[in-house]
């Protein structure tokens, strides 16, 4: 139900999708605004209906929507969601995206394909959304694609809190899984106190198309921790790949970062098999308890989502809040 907030009489409230409430719920518990209770149901032919049971009129509303599988029917309800929004009368509508669908379709490879993480945007934007609120978009110029403010939030700070304390005084380096992921590994080594970096480059035969035939590590791994960052794990097969490429040149161990746990199949088998010793993850998505094992730890991110929300509700600055990188 909605909290009445200042001498304003403002009005926030919280709306969970059906895909991830106990993020939703997480995020509400750290607010004090608990999410609005809501109808959601599927008619015999997959179509969705939601309904809130109380007044939206003139509130300030955050729409929690996590994209796991299957993404289409979440992306859809949470469009669904914000319409309802809209002609109830709400005044501002935030959506909350943990994490950002389609965001890995962000350009044109090569001709006659869709930018689908644009297409997103305008969906929502046509719905009815003012505002988006998203962690680690895959690409940062995806911010740009939605006519309207976007809060950009990072996940790095939460990871790299719990990797500098539960691997204090052991020498460490920051390895990027492939070249597009060097800037954000350099951030890396900023938080962790200057640490070395490294990156997998890999050599491809052009009689090959999309076959790597060689990989080979850039900068020094020998005797230390191999500490792999990525916005997120897919299938795992770069993860795994870059693992046995960082242990064949001499790496003690390797963990593994990573905001989205996407963990599509086989990425949990490939991880289990793998010499990866712990594989530390975000909760922006569900981890299914058949997809949990003893080397995932998982930390939440309710906390940063409910700060944001909480700037934006006061109008506060999101970028100061989270060190100038929103």
């Amino acid at each position: 139900m909605g909290a009445i907030i200042g001498e304003s009489k403002k009005s926030l409230m919280l709306f969970s999708g059906r895909a991830f409430p106990e993020l939703a719920e997480e995020i509400g518990q750290v607010l004090g605004v608990a999410p609005t209770p809501t109808d959601a149901y599927q008619f015999a032919n997959g179509e969705i209906f939601v309904r809130y049971q109380e007044s939206v009129r003139g509130c300030d509303a955050f729409v929690v929507q996590s994209m796991c599988q299957p993404v289409n029917q979440w992306l859809m309800e949470s469009m669904i969601m914000v319409d309802a929004l809209k002609r109830g009368s709400a005044k501002r509508i935030t959506v909350v995206l943990p994490f950002y669908p389609y965001g890995r379709q962000d350009k044109k490879h090569r001709g006659r394909e869709p930018i689908s993480a644009r297409l997103v945007a305008d969906l929502y934007k046509t719905a009815g959304a003012n505002r988006i609120l998203t962690v680690d978009l895959h690409t940062a110029q995806i911010q740009g694609f939605f006519d309207g403010p976007v809060d950009h939030l990072f996940a790095m700070d939460t990871l790299a809190g719990y990797v500098q304390e539960r691997y204090a005084g052991r020498p460490m380096t920051v390895v990027a899984p492939d070249s597009g992921r060097v800037r954000v590994a350099e951030r890396w080594t900023d938080r962790l106190g200057g640490c070395p970096l490294a990156f997998i480059h890999k050599t491809r035969d052009p009689l090959k198309p999309n076959q790597v035939v060689a990989n080979r590590v850039v900068g020094d791994v020998e005797g230390r921790i191999g500490l792999i960052v990525d916005d997120m794990i897919d299938t795992g097969g770069t993860i795994a790949r870059a693992a046995d490429i960082l242990f064949d040149s001499g790496a003690a161990e390797v963990i593994v970062a990573a905001t989205h746990a996407v963990l599509s199949d086989p990425a949990t088998e490939r991880l289990k098999n793998s010499r990866i010793s712990e594989v530390v993850i975000t909760n922006t998505l569900p981890l299914p308890p058949e997809k949990r094992l003893d080397k995932i730890t998982v930390l939440s991110i309710s906390s940063l989502i409910a700060r944001a929300i909480r700037e934006v509700f006061d109008d506060g600055s999101v970028t100061t809040l989270f060190g100038g990188l929103s």
